[in-house]
């Protein structure tokens, strides 16, 4: 597979919650680093999500902005 991001992130579902439209996916990278990504629960299942289970994270963003006060 071919894909254009530049931030790809491996590791293993932690968590997922599901709910009727979005789910929320908690994935835990080498070294304890933990991404939290916002799915629809369609896709989810369709790539057999659930705890335990390998995924990969591509993130292609133009911006990404943190705020703190």
């Amino acid at each position: 597979m071919k894909f254009s991001a530049r931030n790809v992130f491996r590791g293993k579902v932690k968590s997922l919650k599901k709910g009727p439209v979005n789910s929320e996916v908690t994935i835990e990278m080498p070294g304890g680093l933990e991404m939290v990504a916002t799915v629809t629960t369609q896709s989810a299942e369709n790539m057999g999500l659930a705890e335990g289970a390998e995924t990969t994270a591509l993130i292609k963003a133009t911006q990404v902005m943190l705020v703190s006060e």
